[in-house]
């Protein structure tokens, strides 16, 4: 990576921001805001159709009150520039009309950052390519990262840029399960299960099913939500397997002016469905235990395994919703660590930050500690923001002073 083979660049621009989802439209506008005013930033993404929230999460209830997304939305000047011109209504304006406190579905996350894609792609410093990137070399010579950019159409191009900030997203992680198990329920996407019309579609209603789900975070809570309905609407013999290593549950709560449990634990619809249904004597003897049944994974990995091993043959299907896999980094060496702190790679060895090499999202989030001293990693629309807000004039003032200088050459 930092030997790069000879080869000429087609193009030379000031950033190259891989990723169209919330943090790669972040950075973009953040970009905007602090480079120098004669900068270009190449924008790459597959489709430009933001992000797996818009593709997958539509259906799903947002832990985020709606006013956060609309402070996101107008976090930076190109942003408000978008809001203000284009035509109402649209996906900014919409969020505004929504109650500010309370949290909404994500289609109205997700239309305003297909509007602020729309507005980014039209603007006069933003090229846009439909393409993935591949083959990253840093040259010491020109103080830049030179890229292959493969276009959806076949082309294959190559750029120089200063400035590479990686917002390649995360999938849902599914993780092998006991080898002993004589059989082993069908998998069913966590994307799917989170989405209450693709999930009616999936599963079978002529016929008793059993579905598992691992997990007891925001994101398995709203499949319990899901499957419940399913029951109660469409599919009368479903039931439910539900394996987690946690007897009690955990919940964000509000301290005034900080939140415990701000990015682990429940909010809004699931936690209002999970102290209703799940909690105490709730779970095994309320009108729920008629479709759920818990299966305590607690004491560790020994436990955990025998308890798989012994109640996953009886399901038909399993959702792992256990978290989220950091997407592979096309070029870039497994030795390189990321710095949740300031948003750059480090070589793990030397310990020592990689030149013009950053990174953002929910592959690359900020890790933060609260006054509780609980370590979490920040997800969120308005967290990625801030983060960005935060660590970003330090990346781009190294580039911002060569261009200052170049002006009294």
């Amino acid at each position: 990576m930092h030997n790069p083979r000879p080869r000429l660049a087609s193009e030379q621009v000031s950033a190259i921001v891989v990723g169209a989802g919330a943090a790669g439209i972040a950075v973009v506008g953040n970009l905007l805001e602090l480079l120098h005013p004669d900068s270009v930033v190449l924008w790459v993404d597959p489709n430009f159709q933001g992000g797996r929230i818009s593709a997958s999460y539509r259906e799903v209830p947002s832990n985020t009150r709606a006013k956060l997304f609309v402070e996101y939305a107008l976090a930076v000047e190109a942003f408000k520039e978008i809001a203000e011109k284009t035509p109402k209504p649209n996906g900014i304006s919409a969020l505004q009309e929504l109650e500010p406190e309370e949290t909404c579905p994500l289609e109205h996350a997700a239309n305003s950052l297909l509007t602020l894609t729309s507005g980014l792609s039209k603007h006069p410093r933003v090229r846009i390519s439909y393409a993935t990137v591949a083959d990253p070399q840093w040259s010491s010579a020109s103080s830049s990262w030179n890229m292959r950019i493969d276009e959806n159409g076949g082309t294959v191009n190559y750029v120089e840029a200063p400035i590479v900030v990686y917002c390649t997203g995360s999938t849902p992680t599914v993780s092998p399960l006991p080898a002993a198990m004589l059989s082993q329920p069908m998998n069913l996407d966590l994307d799917i299960a989170l989405r209450p019309t693709n999930l009616r579609v999936q599963l079978p209603r002529n016929r008793p099913i059993c579905v598992g789900v691992i997990g007891a975070s925001h994101s398995a809570i709203l499949v319990l939500m899901n499957l419940v309905q399913l029951r109660v609407n469409s599919h009368p013999d479903l039931s439910v397997r539900w394996f987690t290593r946690r007897k009690n549950l955990r919940y964000a709560v509000d301290k005034g002016d900080w939140i415990l449990f701000d990015n682990t634990g429940l909010k809004g619809i699931s936690a209002q469905f999970a102290r209703d249904q799940l909690e105490g004597d709730k779970i095994s003897e309320g009108p729920i235990s008629e479709i759920i049944t818990q299966v305590l994974c607690a004491g560790g990995p020994d436990k955990e395994i025998a308890a798989y091993t012994q109640e996953l043959p009886a399901c038909d299907y399993l959702v792992q919703a256990v978290g989220y896999t950091r997407n592979p980094l096309p070029g870039i060496h497994d030795s390189l660590r990321f710095n949740h702190e300031t948003g750059r790679f480090m070589e793990n060895m030397a310990n020592n930050p990689v030149p013009g090499l950053f990174g953002a999202g929910i592959a690359f989030p900020e890790r933060v500690v609260d006054r509780a001293g609980n370590v979490e990693m920040s997800v969120g629309f308005i967290k990625f923001m801030r983060f960005l807000k935060r660590v970003m004039p330090a990346w781009v003032k190294e580039y911002n002073d060569s261009k200052a200088d170049d002006l009294y050459d």
